[in-house]
């Protein structure tokens, strides 16, 4: 038998732990993130319907609070490994990823509520699911996985 050969199934095993591993974190994130939205949401509405808020600037408010609480929550209960040392560089660089969810999401609402006249809080829940996928993969692979040996 090779070494390949022999490598084979413990690569299978940690491509399999790994996958258990993410799995995991992306449940948990999303529902951190659902806590998250639920703020969002309510912020949301409350900017647009009580406040009389544009849509646009009422979600910059209410995505940027969603994402301090996600920090909050994901690092408590979601990522156990951290690639920077530093918590302010941390969250200063969790929330310029929050940014580019939120060009997501703003670009999402512009297209939907916006182009298509869609109703902004059915807008809205469109854009949380495209600024999800595009902030978990982006905090998970730049934030949250083990420091690479020097």
């Amino acid at each position: 038998m090779s070494a390949g050969a022999e490598r084979a199934p413990a690569s299978v095993a940690a491509l399999w732990t790994n996958a258990r591993v993410v799995a995991r974190q992306f449940a948990l994130y999303f529902a951190v993130s659902v806590a998250a939205l639920a703020l969002d949401f309510a912020l949301f509405a409350a900017l647009t319907k009580l406040a009389d808020v544009h849509y646009l600037a009422a979600s910059a408010i209410s995505f940027s609070s969603g994402a301090a609480v996600t920090y909050l929550l994901s690092v408590r209960l979601v990522f156990d490994q951290r690639r920077l040392g530093d918590r302010r560089i941390e969250f200063a660089s969790f929330f310029l990823i929050g940014l580019v969810g939120l060009a997501v999401n703003q670009a999402a609402l512009l297209v939907t509520a916006g182009g298509l006249g869609w109703p902004p809080m059915i807008a809205k829940i469109a854009a949380a699911g495209f600024s999800f996928v595009a902030n978990f993969l982006a905090r998970r692979t730049l934030l949250f996985t083990a420091r690479q040996a020097p």
